[in-house]
């Protein structure tokens, strides 16, 4: 086996922004402030900035970015939101915290993301919101979901834990529907050192009706004016988060620089290649292949040293917490098929491109029939 090629590298990234991360976490831990805080304000207002946003809600992961912005606009038991069941299941698990059912739509075939064709069979008089999910850093097809919304009178939540940075018809994500949430986990785009999230939003009195809601429902201290949560954006966390936010463009221009060299290196495989939506810019948090083989491949680049995970090995509507909600295996076909063959390969700004070409190179060698033989 050669040497062992990792799936990610966080130290990485650490050891590139070291200096200024060090003195980061030095300045909160001399301030003697370490809940919320002047970090916590400054990051808040420049990542919502980031995103074309008037006010941003620091919390204490994607998760509870999610149930906090489905609480602020009283979505809760009784009440439906239209969302996908190909995506990390903490978007389901945010709806079902405030009491509500997800109501699972499939994906579109070569975005993997809303199909925003499957919305109108969703539609129920319980109908309140639609959750978006820009999946591997490439954007949900906003136009036609925001206008579907506005003709229903719905809410619009756009999940964008895996696409800080990416673009919509020119615009960012996380600014497009009425509320977003953005998850900081270490390894996203944009990573803490630990768990952290936000909310994003143009709305005054959401943002004033989150900040209480993350804490107990304060509007002043210790007087709980409704009843509240506890997830609060960690200023370290908050510091890390801010040295980092500057370089964001640099870091998913090299994440898409190196996608564009797998692209280039597996045109000619087997493998169903990932596609950028001719209205989006992908940030490709993740390198996301299809192949018929995937189980055969996934275990071969095992043997060779190469390191991949499965984003995500089984859907949402068919993992047990969710079997009552009445979405059966074959209801959601295309998400069913992909999660059969979906395959993701290593990416991160930090990865050498020769490291790339070694990862081509032995899916090409898992294509060969000698390969296969030996396998």
């Amino acid at each position: 086996m050669r040497e062992q090629i990792p799936f990610i590298d966080l130290q990485a990234q650490y050891l590139a922004f070291q200096e200024s991360i060090d003195a980061a976490v030095a300045r909160v831990l001399n301030s003697g402030w370490y809940v919320l805080g002047p970090e916590v304000a400054a990051f808040e207002q420049a990542y919502a900035a980031s995103v074309a946003c008037a006010f941003g809600v620091g919390v204490g992961s994607g998760t509870a970015a999610l149930q906090l912005a489905l609480l602020s606009l009283d979505i809760g038991p009784g009440d439906e939101v239209i969302t996908v069941s190909h995506t990390a299941v903490a978007t389901a698990a945010a709806i079902r915290l405030v009491g509500a059912r997800p109501i699972f739509v499939d994906v579109h075939p070569s975005t993997y993301t809303l199909d925003p064709a499957q919305l109108p069979a969703a539609l129920s008089p319980r109908t309140k919101a639609i959750i978006p999910v820009h999946l591997y850093g490439q954007p949900a097809d906003m136009a036609p979901i925001m206008a579907f919304a506005q003709s229903n009178d719905l809410l619009v939540i756009e999940d964008c834990a895996q696409a800080a940075g990416a673009r919509y018809r020119g615009r960012p994500v996380g600014g497009i529907g009425h509320l977003a949430a953005h998850s900081f986990y270490p390894t996203k785009n944009l990573g803490a050192a630990g768990d952290a999230g936000m909310v994003t939003t143009n709305d005054e009195a959401l943002a004033m009706r989150m900040r209480a809601l993350r804490q107990y429902g304060w509007r002043e201290r210790y007087i709980s004016a409704e009843i509240g949560m506890n997830t609060r954006l960690d200023p370290i966390q908050a510091a890390i988060l801010d040295v980092k936010l500057p370089h964001l463009p640099r870091l998913n221009a090299a994440r898409r620089n190196l996608a564009s060299r797998y692209l280039r290196g597996l045109a000619g495989a087997r493998a169903r290649l990932p596609i950028e939506s001719p209205a989006s810019e992908h940030v490709y948090h993740l390198f996301v292949i299809r192949h018929p083989q995937r189980d055969a491949l996934q275990n071969y680049l095992r043997r060779q040293g190469i390191a991949t995970l499965i984003h995500y090995p089984l859907p949402v509507h068919l993992q047990p917490a969710y079997h009552d909600l009445g979405f059966p295996p074959g209801s959601l076909p295309v998400t069913e098929q992909l999660a059969g063959e979906i395959l993701s390969l290593p990416l991160y700004p930090e990865l050498p491109p020769d490291v790339v070409d070694v990862v081509i190179q032995t899916i090409q060698n898992f294509e060969t029939s000698e390969a296969r033989t030996n396998f």
